[in-house]
């Protein structure tokens, strides 16, 4: 497989985004989000939220990543929330402001949120390293049917491992400045920034899933990153 910096959209395909007549992401009467379909043998990504904390516009950043019969949850928070079976729900920072709603969401699966791996059935999710705090925090390596994805969506430098990705779902939480935490204890990546080293490291496509204000400044002031797109909650992305 040839890889290659660019926006080209090749195989990757963005599908529905499940928006209800007001442009708003289609929920249950819980905040969860709908089952999407049958359990099939496709690679799926639905974006369960693209919001930074406190987003004023957006849920908590979240994906659902499907393979054949695996459906695994990876972060999100209130109105953030897969409907229907999990396998897993894996988190990137297990110390997380929405961790106790985290919690509470997962146990309604029978499920742990926590920082792991996962492996089944053709599907495997690892977790790497990120910089983004003065505690661990991870991203996700997610492998399946030659693919390989990136799901990191916080962090202050870029993660070297998401070099040459099929695609990376990433931090725009900045939009032309870092945001840094007091003590130098972390923050997050300009997201003008990471669309350069996500093209520089060969990154197939670029999504952005963690939207913060100065970002959503941009997109309403009629910005594009050079390299990427904005994601939306709701939108979901096959790989063949």
């Amino acid at each position: 497989m040839n890889v290659y910096a660019g926006n080209r959209r090749a195989d990757v395909r963005p599908e529905a985004a499940g928006r209800d007549a007001g442009g708003k992401t289609a929920t249950n009467d819980d905040g969860r989000q709908p089952a999407h379909r049958p359990p099939g043998s496709g690679l799926r990504f639905t974006l369960l939220g693209v919001g930074a904390m406190n987003s004023p516009r957006y849920a908590p950043a979240g994906l659902l990543a499907e393979y054949a019969a695996a459906r695994v949850a990876i972060d999100g928070g209130p109105g953030a929330a897969p409907n229907g079976p999990l396998a897993a729900w894996l988190v990137t920072d297990e110390r997380a402001e929405l961790i106790r709603e985290l919690r509470r969401l997962a146990a309604a699966h029978h499920l742990v949120p926590q920082v792991g791996n996962y492996a089944d059935g053709g599907l495997a999710i690892t977790p790497h390293p990120v910089v983004h705090t003065s505690h661990p925090t991870f991203g996700y390596l997610i492998e399946a049917a030659g693919r390989r994805i990136a799901w990191a969506p916080e962090f202050l430098e870029f993660p070297p491992w998401a070099a040459g990705m099929d695609l990376m779902f990433a931090e725009a939480a900045g939009w032309a400045r870092p945001i840094r935490f007091a003590h130098r204890a972390g923050g997050h990546a300009a997201a003008l920034t990471v669309a350069e080293l996500a093209a520089q490291h060969r990154v197939r496509r670029l999504v952005f899933a963690h939207i913060g204000r100065p970002s959503i400044a941009a997109i309403d002031g009629g910005q594009a990153p050079p390299f990427g797109e904005f994601g939306t909650d709701g939108a979901i992305y096959t790989l063949s």
